[in-house]
């Protein structure tokens, strides 16, 4: 395991170990845990969990959440477990070291309610591939495609379960169409701005497995002010500590 280095999140309430030199998580996983922790309940599965930061946010916001994180990497999945341990949260968060695609029903006790995911963001010819490899499998399509993603939501997904995610806004059409092919229909719509007057970076996207149509678009999110400090709504998430 590489050299692990201590942080903490949440005015310090949470304890996270991340990889000094491999993959850490970003804002964007905090953004998408923070949508979704208000309403999060039943079984919710954690599609390429990396350090375990989703659940661990998901499960110190609510009590009676079951949160199953799925990591292809058995580094990252070590990590999870330890910050999983540390946090106290055994009771609510089980971490699985699995490739999502040979994921079945029947690995999970309990119907699943809610699927979310910050998936890797670029195809495998897109852009450079970082040289350090547990930051490319995360970054890019190597181990698992958009469509693997969609398609094993919408396998563990129990009838009017949400899959929630957050993803590039140049790939949205990728997103909706995948979604709607797989039978998740696209609900809820955000787009997600670094500054008030730049263009849309990042989309935090719901879907509903056998939904109806018809979907809403919410307010923009702007993550940063003109001097660069975090907006207020942003520095909520972070139980303003920013």
């Amino acid at each position: 395991m590489n050299a692990l280095a201590d942080d903490t999140f949440l005015n310090r309430r949470i304890q996270v170990r991340q990889s000094r030199s491999g993959y850490r998580f970003s804002i964007d996983a905090v953004i998408l845990a923070c949508h979704i922790a208000p309403y999060a309940e039943g079984t919710v599965l954690d599609l390429g969990t990396g350090c375990g930061i989703i659940p661990l946010i998901l499960a110190y916001q609510n009590l009676n959440v079951r949160i199953y994180g799925i990591e292809i990497q058995e580094g990252l999945a070590d990590i999870a477990g330890i910050n999983v341990k540390e946090n106290c949260m055994e009771d609510r968060i089980t971490i699985l070291c699995r490739d999502m695609k040979t994921l079945r029903r029947d690995m999970i006790p309990n119907p699943t309610d809610l699927v979310v995911s910050n998936p890797p963001y670029r195809k495998i010819r897109s852009g450079r591939i970082n040289p350090n490899q547990e930051r490319a499998i995360a970054r890019h399509e190597i181990r698992a495609t958009l469509s693997d993603v969609v398609e094993t939501a919408r396998r563990m997904l129990s009838l009017s379960g949400k899959f929630v995610t957050v993803y590039p806004a140049e790939r949205m059409t990728d997103m909706l169409t995948e979604m709607r092919s797989a039978g998740i229909e696209p609900k809820f719509l955000r787009m997600i701005h670094s500054g008030r007057n730049t263009q849309a970076k990042l989309i935090l996207v719901e879907g509903v497995r056998g939904g109806r149509p018809g979907i809403k678009i919410a307010p923009p999110l702007v993550i940063r002010h003109e001097d660069g400090s975090y907006t207020d709504e942003v520095s909520e998430m972070f139980g303003s500590e920013m």
